[in-house]
């Protein structure tokens, strides 16, 4: 059950970035046509992002504890020290961003240069930061197996 809850995080992250990706790539060619489907994906990376959020915590609450002290214990203690703590911090800021993502698509993207400029800037720093944050969840994953290896040379 703990791998599945760590997989569905994992899986709702992506999906999240992957709608995020939606909206910058629908944001850049706006029309009438498409602006009911970035607020869909808005909202759709939204609600992922809120989803990623309550299934990491949920596992960082119930099962984080001993993989923390196997992490702290490995070559790897860098990957909590640095990693889970930034991604513990960023990802706050990432939900803000996340939050207002729909709240922006309100506005009339393909008539509002600046409204458009808003959105794409807004979408491409969440595909940066979730980008980032998938890759120390990796590091911090990487530190706990490296942790459980046997020395190396005895």
């Amino acid at each position: 059950m703990t791998l599945a809850i760590l997989l569905l995080h994992a899986l709702t992250g992506m999906l999240f970035i992957l709608a995020a990706g939606f909206v910058f790539v629908d944001t850049l060619n706006a029309s009438a046509a498409n602006l009911e489907r970035i607020r869909s994906m808005s909202r759709l990376a939204a609600g992922m992002l809120w989803l990623t959020y309550f299934i990491g915590g949920y596992w960082y609450v119930v099962n984080y504890a001993p993989e923390k002290a196997f992490i702290l214990k490995g070559p790897w203690t860098f990957s909590h020290s640095f990693f889970m703590e930034t991604k513990e911090h960023v990802f706050l800021a990432l939900l803000l961003l996340g939050t207002f993502l729909p709240i922006v698509a309100t506005n009339d993207i393909p008539n509002s240069p600046a409204a458009r400029k808003f959105m794409l800037w807004t979408s491409a720093l969440l595909l940066l930061v979730g980008f980032g944050l998938d890759g120390a969840g990796a590091i911090i994953s990487l530190g706990a197996k490296v942790a459980l290896l046997p020395a190396v040379g005895g």
